[in-house]
């Protein structure tokens, strides 16, 4: 984590102008430049802000101060501007980098943020007032301590826990994040009227409803990789949303409702379109429930099968020149020696061994996928 010498360093002008002028150039080459009074500091701060040109770009073009950890723990601009909550007031208890706070500023009159670290609290007001956020009040104390003293009473409350243990580990069960946010609800409940919770992108959404009961779960991807599970704890629900950041969402009532069926019969000849479920709708077990009626699908975590192109902004689509039985040396015979791109679902092989048995190198134009209907592997030939 910064520390407090290494904040006052980066508050300084001439270390601003440095990281300024040095922001297009490679930061190893920035951390080896003699000329440099304080090369390591600029580096490290040219190496986060340019990667911030994606995932945080209003920080990017303020030049905040970005420290590594909190960097790699925060959200992206656009998983916390997606977020739902609204009104007059907001607590955020992790505050960290800020991000989710300041996405919070621009939906509420007032954002109270709590953060335990001395020189983060420092460094997020810094940041605030670098990006003209001034109606967020940042407050340096532990998620514990601060809703033990306060009086206030919010429209919302907000935690994304740190899931690091003391190791370095990643941790995934709410009760072992800090802060408890489980063992601190009572008291939360006292003070906020609705509750919202992100939790590790490898949450199991049951476990939300095991914990809370009447919730909302909400799974977030962006370009196809599961970004966070966002637990809302309003009065409403209970109900699972897969969403697709860009591309859309599907919501799905948790009341006990039997599941889709599974289709008849494989209709190989007939497949034109092999559709890919976004990961939302795996990590949401909703890929079924997405496709009925659109297309024939026998597991959530499979490929689902077309007669003709569908409306399904929530898979990839991609058009099937052929289908056939896995048959590992009559591929062999047909693909030694050509790159293909190997794409696979419920395939009991993993990818290099499958590249190993046919004798093909991985990457390359020729696309083919691997997957099983019925405990029948299959092969996907891909136009």
């Amino acid at each position: 984590m910064i520390t407090r010498e290494q904040y006052e360093l980066l508050c300084r002008d001439d270390v601003r102008g440095d990281i300024d002028r040095c922001i297009d150039r490679d930061p190893i080459e920035t951390a080896l430049d003699k000329r440099l009074p304080h090369a390591a500091e600029v580096a490290s701060q040219v190496k986060y802000l340019q990667r911030a040109r994606r995932k945080l770009p209003e920080w990017y073009r303020a030049r905040c101060i970005i420290p590594a950890l909190a960097f790699e723990q925060s959200s992206s601009c656009d998983c916390a501007a997606h977020k739902e909550p609204e009104g007059e007031t907001a607590l955020d208890l992790t505050c960290g980098l800020g991000v989710d706070s300041f996405y919070l500023s621009k939906r509420f009159a007032h954002v109270t943020a709590v953060e335990r670290d001395p020189v983060l609290a420092d460094v997020a007001r810094e940041n605030f007032r670098r990006l003209g956020a001034d109606n967020i009040e940042v407050v340096c104390a532990s998620a514990e301590e601060f809703i033990a003293r306060t009086e206030g009473h919010y429209d919302w409350c907000y935690a994304d826990p740190d899931r690091r243990g003391p190791h370095g580990e990643k941790l995934v069960r709410l009760e072992e994040c800090s802060p408890d946010i489980t063992a601190l609800m009572p008291a939360i409940r006292m003070r906020a009227d609705r509750v919202c919770i992100k939790a590790s992108p490898m949450f199991d959404i049951d476990e939300a409803f095991r914990i809370f009961g009447q919730c909302r779960v909400e799974a977030v991807s962006l370009g196809d990789e599961c970004k966070e599970v966002l637990v809302y704890i309003d009065g409403s629900g209970p109900s699972v949303t897969a969403t697709a950041l860009g591309r859309g969402s599907f919501t799905v009532p948790r009341d006990g409702s039997p599941e889709p069926a599974a289709p008849a019969s494989f209709r190989r000849e007939e497949y034109v379109r092999l559709l890919i479920p976004d990961v939302a709708l795996q990590k949401t077990r909703l890929a079924r429930c997405y496709l009925d009626g659109r297309a024939d699908i026998w597991s959530d975590n499979g490929y689902g099968f077309a007669t003709a192109e569908a409306d399904t902004p929530l898979c990839r689509q991609e058009e099937i020149a052929s289908i056939e039985r896995y048959d590992p040396r009559k591929l062999r015979r047909e693909m030694k020696g050509r790159g293909i791109e190997i794409l696979k679902r419920e395939f009991p092989v993993a990818t290099h061994r499958i590249a190993a048995a046919l004798g093909v190198r991985e990457g390359g134009g020729e696309r083919v996928a691997f997957t099983s209907v019925g405990g029948e592997f299959l092969v996907i030939r891909l136009k």
